[in-house]
């Protein structure tokens, strides 16, 4: 009987975790793939206005941009790749601040700042001119993820025409 521990009590999870990993994921992805799909068929469609009121929808809707973060700090294959900002994993309540980040009312507060400079000739002319190339630091690859199926689909439907969704 000596050999034998009495069960350990497990440490108490981090609240912000828990009610991270309680949200209804599956109910989150439909909403956010039934947007996705509203999108591709205005597209279908040709109806421009449409397309642009639903995408707008998207980027504002709390499920994308949930379903979006998640992707990339926990289901893509590069999630312990560190970003821009040398982040390597998020915690769960840093998942939600960035959920919120990337709200569309919060664009007009982060600049983009020229992560690379690069070189490129000008037309015509032996000289160079320098190309900055913008990145929005922290969020950028999670709202990359919220408009990444839309504008896949888009571009596979359409392989024949050059579609890009503005």
């Amino acid at each position: 009987m000596k050999d034998r521990k009495a069960p350990q009590a497990r440490p108490t999870a981090d609240p912000a975790s828990e009610t991270w990993n309680k949200l209804p994921w599956k109910k989150l992805e439909k909403h956010t793939f039934r947007i996705q799909k509203r999108i591709y068929r205005a597209s279908q469609r040709g109806n421009v206005k449409a397309v642009h009121k639903l995408q707008k929808l998207l980027t504002k809707s709390q499920a994308a941009r949930l379903v979006a973060v998640r992707r990339v700090t926990q289901d893509n294959q590069g999630k312990k790749t560190a970003g821009v900002d040398g982040v390597k994993s998020v915690l769960a309540k840093h998942r939600f601040a960035l959920a919120e980040r990337i709200h569309p009312n919060y664009w007009k507060r982060s600049a983009a700042q020229p992560a690379r400079r690069v070189w490129i000739p000008k037309p015509g002319k032996t000289e160079q001119r320098p190309l900055g190339i913008p990145i929005w630091a922290v969020h950028y690859p999670s709202f990359q993820a919220m408009f990444g199926i839309p504008c896949v689909l888009l571009l596979v439907d359409r392989s024949s025409r050059s579609t890009v969704i503005p």
